[in-house]
């Protein structure tokens, strides 16, 4: 007898939680935060949790008995598959008893590992003492009576999969979060017709965009960031999310085309540094002429920071100061948190801004964004939306479901499974809702 059990991910964007039960086997597919219910109930450092039970309480932990460090049951849990390191796929692993092994992407460990290092440990964010047993596309996991296929994605992070679950009830397929649109479209793609040719019994897929799309890929945000870049004369502030890969290349590249250094983070030259032995992923080095750190100013320095600053010498670190009295060399990584910066670099007339991720979709985001608009706006400092999306549009997910062809299709990670259902309800398959 097989199950699925959702215990997170449906009606809204993250915080997927899959449970399958094949006879004595189980396994998770995914074990993320939802920060829709963690929003409802709390705003840290303010207001956050003291301890498990609160979260249990209020539903923000899904109570399953013998998955939990807490809990003194048997393990009711034979392993978690995590399809990317995303914190809405990946973040209550923090919870998970340390006997259960957790499997991933090798990408996907150095990532958390990175986020554990450079975060401050938290009850929500602690992944010490976790097991990571690690694959790449081609592996197969034996599980019990379940057998777990990865396969490579193209996402808006590196390391991103989708699972083909074999069972004895046949081939379950479990997209993660994905998309043909970015950077290496062929990943997904070579996802899709493996699925498909499985005949699978289930499809569990994304939805994220289901309302709401764009014609775009990450070429043609090459192609604007260009325009943008080469108009400006003052100094270039940008934001982009920092295990976005992807993004960071397009940024050092169009850098690079226009004579500019790309003034990153210590946050995410530590993410580089971890990840600089993969070739695959093309990082620029942390030694890279185009390349320097922002040094903010502060009185004590963390150990991973003395480690980056020791491995590129002190002449790649930047002060606000410096960045103010060559503005017009510079595109600078400047996240929401960062702005007070601005009081030390002191952008020109002619100087903007580079939002390159998603807009905020709902009220704690509206105001962030509210605040960087003062920001922007107290220096005269333009605003420039250009982003594409990590995730699958609507006419190319009909496509995709066409060709996986299952029995059954599950939405996750979807705030709107109705409009879901619709869209693809001529196809043969049934959505589950």
């Amino acid at each position: 007898m097989v199950s699925l059990t959702f215990f997170g991910g449906v009606g809204e964007v993250g915080g997927n939680k899959i449970l399958i039960k094949d006879g004595d086997t189980s396994i998770l597919l995914d074990f993320g935060r939802s920060f829709n219910l963690s929003r409802d109930y709390y705003s840290p450092p303010y207001l956050a949790p003291r301890n498990e039970l609160e979260l249990l309480e209020l539903g923000i932990l899904p109570r399953i008995r013998g998955v939990y460090r807490f809990d003194d049951s048997k393990e009711s849990v034979d392993a978690v598959f995590l399809s990317h390191s995303h914190l809405d796929h990946s973040g209550h692993i923090t919870f998970l008893k340390r006997s259960i092994p957790v499997y991933c992407g090798e990408t996907t460990a150095i990532i958390l590992k990175a986020i554990s290092r450079t975060s401050r440990t938290s009850l929500e964010l602690n992944f010490n003492g976790l097991e990571f047993r690690t694959f790449r596309t081609g592996d197969k996991i034996q599980v019990g009576s379940i057998e777990v296929e990865p396969i490579h994605v193209d996402h808006s992070v590196p390391g991103a999969y989708g699972f083909i679950v074999h069972t004895s009830a046949g081939s379950l397929v479990y997209t993660g979060d994905f998309r043909v649109h970015g950077i290496k479209p062929e990943m997904s793609l070579e996802f899709l017709e493996k699925a498909g040719s499985e005949k699978p019994l289930a499809m569990i897929c994304e939805g994220t965009n289901i309302t709401k799309a764009e014609v775009s890929d990450e070429k043609e945000l090459t192609e604007k960031l260009d325009s943008v870049v080469k108009s400006t004369p003052g100094v270039i502030l940008a934001d982009f999310s920092k295990s976005d890969i992807d993004r960071l290349r397009s940024f050092y590249n169009i850098a690079k085309q226009n004579d500019r250094k790309l003034v990153i983070n210590i946050r995410q030259a530590y993410l580089l540094h971890m990840l600089r032995e993969d070739k695959k992923l093309k990082i620029p080095s942390l030694k890279d002429d185009f390349i320097y750190i922002h040094r903010k100013a502060k009185k004590r320095a963390y150990r991973w920071e003395n480690e980056i600053v020791s491995f590129v010498g002190e002449d790649k670190l930047l002060s606000g100061k410096e960045i103010e009295e060559d503005q017009a060399s510079f595109i600078v990584v400047l996240s929401l948190y960062d702005l007070e910066e601005l009081v030390r670099i002191k952008p020109r007339p002619g100087s903007c801004y580079i939002l390159s991720s998603s807009e905020p979709v709902n009220e704690e985001m509206e105001l962030d964004y509210n605040r960087l608009l003062n920001w922007l706006g107290h220096y005269g400092i333009p605003h420039y939306h250009i982003h594409v999306s990590g995730h699958i549009m609507p006419l190319q997910l009909r496509t995709a479901i066409e060709e996986v062809n299952p029995r059954f299709v599950f939405p996750v990670h979807c705030e709107n499974p109705e409009a879901f259902g619709k869209f693809v309800s001529d196809l043969p398959c049934k959505t589950v809702l």
